[in-house]
């Protein structure tokens, strides 16, 4: 434990140095929050509420997404993750300590939509169901972590922008964040239930309010997790074959 709190401490170190970090995971949804959630569902107590949980939903993807695959691909480039690698400890301590800051930045992220959700929109939340959002953001980071993580060990860093920027839209768009629970356009809620975005975003909205989720898209959110860990096991194997073999 005391090597993961050690590790995470760094992470969050590095991260802290380079305060854009941080800022560009809150950006996107808090102006996403002010342009098109304020001011066209600001004064509906359960349409503010359930889009503030969809721009939740939109900051957790985006901060876990280009966090963990361009920052694993940065990292990769450095020196010191070869030598960390040499260590005899095994990668286990660095991986639960740069899964633990990455939990950290996440929440950090989240606080502008919160903020702005208290003061700008009649958005409605007992404390009860506040706690249990705060605990459905950490459950829902898990797909996307893993998805950064296999993009950052697989690609270079110039690839894993791009491939994260080119992921991250249609995940988003295609698993209804940017539009009201199942009002989305016909040919999205088509295809949703079978995109993480759409397990994701469906407990936050039965976290925050009346919903119920579908079975399928919990289906679905299993089957990429189990996917998305396989193939962030492969790419960190393949990475570390080619590198140290």
């Amino acid at each position: 434990m005391q090597l993961v709190l050690t590790h995470a401490r760094y992470q969050l170190l590095e991260t802290i140095r380079i305060p854009i970090a941080i800022f560009g995971s809150a950006f996107f949804p808090a102006v996403a929050m002010l342009f098109f959630v304020v001011p066209f569902a600001g004064k509906d107590p359960v349409g503010a509420t359930f889009a503030t949980a969809s721009m939740v939903t939109f900051s957790v993807m985006s901060a876990n997404i280009f966090q963990y695959g361009v920052g694993v691909a940065e990292d990769r480039a450095q020196p010191w993750d070869p030598f960390t690698r040499t260590l005899p400890v095994g990668p286990a301590p660095r991986f639960a300590g740069r899964i633990g800051a990455g939990l950290v930045v996440t929440y950090l992220s989240l606080i502008p939509l919160v903020v702005i959700a208290a003061t700008l929109t009649d958005a409605q939340i007992t404390p009860g169901s506040f706690l249990l959002a705060l605990g459905t953001v950490g459950v829902i980071s898990v797909p996307f972590t893993l998805m950064g993580l296999s993009i950052g060990y697989a690609l270079p860093s110039k690839a894993a922008i791009v491939v994260a920027q080119i992921v991250f839209f249609p995940l988003a768009f295609g698993g209804g964040l940017l539009s009201a629970p199942d009002q989305a356009p016909g040919f999205v809620e088509t295809i949703a239930p079978f995109l993480p975005t759409r397990g994701a975003v469906e407990l936050v909205w039965a976290a925050v309010g009346d919903y119920s989720v579908n079975p399928l898209s919990l289906v679905m959110l299993g089957v990429w997790v189990a996917a998305l860990a396989g193939l962030a096991g492969w790419a960190y194997r393949r990475d570390e074959g080619r590198r140290f073999s």
